[in-house]
């Protein structure tokens, strides 16, 4: 399996791992809610906090939709030659996948750092070529290679 496609899949095991985290803490947040009830009096907020707490986790559940989504959308067979979204971009000093924001992954022993075409380092590099170099925080960067 393709390098792109194993990252791919990684990004989707930790989303869907965050998923499943979020949705048992809605549902446990959900239950002290009605467990606890109707509040006593008008100054009671405790079922209110619990309230709040679920549908804060319910947005963080949104959001992470939203990036199974977005990461959907990578095609791992299509070959980049640009700096772009989905693309796999080898520098002198990392391997970066351009698709959602997170973070250092290990595949196969070395390391890879998903992140979003939002980030810093991404607009400092956006639509470089292989060969070509790119400042950043005042140090310049080599693009080895793209895919």
């Amino acid at each position: 399996m393709e390098i792109k496609q194993r990252l791919i899949e990684r990004c989707r095991e930790l989303l869907l791992e965050t998923e499943n985290n979020l949705k048992s803490v809605i549902d446990d947040a959900q239950k002290a809610a009605n467990e606890y009830g109707l509040p006593r009096d008008r100054y009671d907020s405790f079922r209110t906090q619990l309230l709040r707490k679920r549908d804060m986790f319910a947005q963080q559940l949104a959001k992470n939709n939203e990036q199974l989504n977005l990461l959907e959308k990578i095609d791992p067979d299509k070959k980049l030659s640009r700096v772009e979204f989905g693309a796999l971009v080898i520098t002198e000093y990392q391997k970066l996948f351009i698709s959602i924001s997170l973070g250092k992954m290990s595949i196969d022993g070395e390391e890879y750092y998903a992140i979003s075409a939002a980030v810093p380092v991404y607009k400092a590099m956006e639509h470089k070529k292989a060969g070509e170099e790119f400042i950043f925080h005042g140090k310049k960067n080599k693009i080895i290679s793209i895919s």
